[in-house]
């Protein structure tokens, strides 16, 4: 089969190497360079982590995303996962479960309590009441690597075409068109529209309505010399247990440390710049001052601004049908990199005709939502 792929980000790159995996004819086509740099996935690093707490059906997902990113590493031949472990600090009623849910989903994990978290992590200044839940077999993908994984191995398969900087300004699903800003047209057996915070126009009105867009913002950071040790020992934190929502990523293989709070994370009318405001980075800084001993602005290296959709119905991502044999896929931030390898999969699935395999996930195993209803 022909298939056309448009998006340069992790969703699009993978889906692209699922088709080229059966031996199919690609065509990759983004605005941009490819992997294209103002893709929501295009950033240093992302969590791997399996719990999701109180959320079985995600947490064995997870599970097997984590398995697929292994299989991944060795398909890429190039190392991108960095098993530092993934910490989520909870109440300790609520960690305990945490525990319990993944390894009975056949996950591994322990629980700490806040003495063990105080004697472990003295560089993180917790709350003295809580707990948290050690993921070992987890940790961090290197984003921009596996990105650049993806397109360097799709560079030597037969078939595969990759086509930068050429805008896409309008796709007709039933006939498998997608027509470029320069007037070239290609036409495929199927198509996958990984659509990005400013792709919204390529979707019917009706559908493009029903996405939220959100601007996020984040901190990088230098450790200072004292805590390089400390920190090279740190996990992973996607919950550091704060009313704000606060999480951060370790700085492993010569990234920074990241820093970020959900609190930091508002509704946007249209994609601007990616300069972070003076003011939330003086709220970051505030924030993590109270989390970090010793936090000082003169740790910061620089901050960004991104942007992701969600469907407004669930706050999550969003699988459109756009008649035919044509898909489209609306990304909901960071959550779905960790799920790309089987997002990937049940993408490609649906664009070459294939009854889907189920995935574990609500947005993906349901019916696409049909845009010409």
């Amino acid at each position: 089969m022909r298939v056309t792929v448009v998006g340069g980000g992790v969703i699009a790159l993978l889906t692209a190497v699922e088709c080229a995996l059966g031996g199919h004819r690609v065509t990759v086509v983004d605005q941009g360079p490819i992997p294209y740099s103002r893709a929501t996935s295009f950033d240093q690093h992302r969590i791997l982590r399996a719990l999701h707490p109180a959320d079985p059906r995600s947490t064995a997902a997870a599970l097997s995303a984590h398995r697929h990113w292994l299989d991944l590493e060795e398909l890429l031949a190039t190392r991108f996962y960095e098993r530092v472990g993934a910490l989520t600090v909870l109440p300790p009623a609520a960690a305990d479960e945490g525990a319990l849910l993944l390894t009975g989903a056949g996950g591994h994990a322990r629980t700490l309590t806040a003495a063990a978290l105080a004697d472990r992590y003295p560089h993180l200044s917790l709350d003295g009441a809580l707990a948290g839940v050690l993921e070992e077999d987890a940790g961090v993908l290197l984003a921009e690597r596996v990105l650049a994984a993806c397109v360097g191995w799709l560079k030597w398969r037969p078939g595969i075409d990759l086509v930068a900087h050429r805008p896409v300004v309008a796709v007709d699903g039933e006939r498998g068109r997608v027509r470029l800003a320069d007037g070239r047209v290609l036409d495929a057996d199927g198509v996958l529209v990984a659509v990005g915070p400013w792709a919204r126009g390529l979707l019917p009105e009706r559908v493009a309505k029903t996405l939220t867009l959100h601007r996020q913002s984040l901190l990088y950071c230098r450790v200072p010399g004292e805590q390089a040790e400390a920190w090279a020992a740190t996990p992973a934190i996607p919950a550091l247990g704060t009313r704000r929502g606060a999480w951060l990523i370790p700085p492993v293989a010569g990234t920074a440390l990241k820093v970020t709070s959900a609190a930091l994370c508002r509704e946007a009318d249209d994609i601007t710049d990616h300069r972070t405001p003076e003011e939330y980075q003086h709220e970051l800084a505030a924030e993590f001052g109270d989390l970090l001993p010793g936090f000082s602005p003169a740790w910061v290296l620089g901050s960004k601004d991104c942007y992701y959709l969600s469907y407004a119905e669930t706050g999550g991502p969003l699988v459109v049908s756009l008649g035919g044999a044509a898909h489209a896929y609306a990304a909901c931030g960071g959550s779905s990199f960790k799920f790309a390898p089987l997002i990937a999969r049940t993408l490609a699935d649906r664009v070459l005709g294939r009854v889907p395999a189920p995935t574990g996930l609500a947005a993906l195993d349901t019916a696409p939502l049909d845009a010409s209803l």
